[in-house]
């Protein structure tokens, strides 16, 4: 049977606002094993649209050497996925903007598909990012359980993806699509290209049904504007994990530079 949830804060956010999201990935348990909750209340607080909590796992393919540091450093802390979902439990009574895990599948399985869905709802987590999920394999054995808990499975594309395959994953998308900004592992860039450039737009003349968010290689105002130009928004992971590796201050550190990034004086 089916649970009754409120309406998706990933959708909602979408519907009110069309331009200029920041997204903001981290790694749950780094630097400190503890830091999980507070860093997800500096970013509301600090104007960050979505958050991404990172799942940390032992061979983060997809990510550059910052990100892969942040995963062996909050293993050896000792963060486990159960306390993770410790960690958020009780979020939602400050938090209001969308969260999102993102890991791979591996961990997941571990814990158990329905297990692992019901407590996202629990906790309050809006949706998955899942990169090594393939998506015929989402469709035919998750998708109905994702739906019950009221999560969004958020699917990436890159600049190798085929038209039938965009258009593929937009039809069985909600909510928004990961737009990987080049081949390239997370950090590997910085600035965008014109071959980037021209990427973006071939992405905006398919004229999707669901918005984009540009990743990879964003950084700061000057990349966050230029991805803005091109899609609804962009995410930023690499350059928030090293302000995380040298602040002295968080609270005040994670404020300036959302607000730096979205040019907030």
């Amino acid at each position: 049977m089916s649970i009754t949830l409120i309406k998706n804060r990933i959708e909602n956010l979408f519907r009110q606002k069309k331009e200029r999201i920041l997204s903001v990935y981290f790694t749950a348990g780094f630097p400190a094993i503890h830091d999980t909750a507070r860093i997800i209340n500096y970013l509301d607080q600090s104007g960050a649209d979505i958050i991404e909590v990172g799942i940390p796992f032992s061979d983060p393919v997809a990510d550059g050497p910052t990100i892969q540091e942040s995963n062996k450093v909050a293993l050896i802390n000792g963060i486990s996925l159960q306390m993770i979902f410790d960690q958020l439990k009780d979020i939602r009574k400050e938090v209001k903007i969308p969260i999102i895990l993102m890991g791979y599948i591996n961990p997941v399985l571990q814990y158990g598909i329905e297990a692992f869905c019901k407590k996202c709802s629990e906790v309050g987590v809006d949706g998955l990012i899942l990169p090594d999920l393939p998506m015929q394999e989402y469709i035919k054995d998750y998708k109905l359980i994702f739906e019950e808990y009221g999560l969004l499975n958020i699917f990436l594309i890159t600049p190798q993806t085929s038209e039938v395959r965009i258009r593929e994953i937009d039809g069985n998308s909600k909510g928004f699509i990961y737009m990987v900004s080049s081949a390239s592992t997370t950090g590997a860039k910085t600035g965008i290209s014109s071959d980037q450039v021209a990427y973006f737009e071939r992405i905006k003349s398919m004229k999707l049904k669901n918005p984009n968010l540009i990743g990879f290689g964003i950084s700061n105002k000057e990349t966050f504007d230029q991805a803005c130009v091109h899609a609804s928004g962009a995410i930023i992971g690499s350059a928030f994990i090293d302000l995380l590796s040298n602040t002295n201050n968080m609270k005040k550190d994670i404020t300036g530079f959302i607000k730096s990034v979205k040019g907030i004086a």
